[in-house]
């Protein structure tokens, strides 16, 4: 019964380990992942508008049908992109994400000053590049930095009543994303 028991327990040891570093490859090795799903729907550093999910077909999973969608897949080894995104009347958030899917910015109009969320999106190297102007201030531009040269732009917002769908969608046709324009 001995000899069975070490190898028995190296099995299962081996297996556990396998299945862990399998689980953390999954995200890098996926080759259908939101990335790629979101690049097929239109071009690189512009809007776009997702279809409305149905029970039985979505774009991405779990997409709440009481939202509006849209996304702007970005490419930052052209430069910074200016993103402009209109507030809706209840709630817009806008959301940034790595191309591997990871969250590392997001914010809501509530944190807008006016009525549009309006941020500049580059890497650390390419705002270490910006000119120091004394008169404009972080308060004036707001500057999300990307740990990365892809990812996603993923803008939210909130449907209260399902007559105004068509509205909120309207506005959302408004956001834009693309090159920073020198100023």
């Amino acid at each position: 019964m001995r000899r069975f028991l070490l190898p028995a327990i190296a099995g299962l040891v081996l297996g556990g380990v396998v299945h862990i570093l399998s689980i953390f490859a999954m995200p890098q090795l996926a080759q259908n992942d939101a990335f790629a799903r979101l690049a097929r729907l239109g071009n690189i550093n512009e809007i776009i508008q997702l279809p409305e999910p149905t029970p039985f077909q979505a774009v991405l999973p779990r997409m709440d049908p009481a939202f509006a969608f849209a996304t702007c897949v970005y490419d930052l080894s052209r430069g910074p992109l200016s993103i402009s995104v209109p507030a809706t009347p209840d709630l817009t958030s806008v959301a940034f994400y790595t191309r591997q899917g990871r969250v590392f910015y997001s914010l809501n109009d509530r944190a807008a000053s006016q009525r549009a969320i309006d941020l500049q999106l580059m890497t650390a190297q390419q705002r270490a590049l910006l000119p120091q102007d004394s008169e404009i201030t972080s308060a004036d531009r707001l500057i999300i930095e990307s740990p990365g040269l892809h990812g996603i732009v993923f803008i939210r917002a909130f449907v209260r009543e399902e007559g105004s769908r068509e509205l909120i969608r309207a506005r959302l046709k408004g956001a834009k994303c693309g090159p920073l324009a020198a100023r």
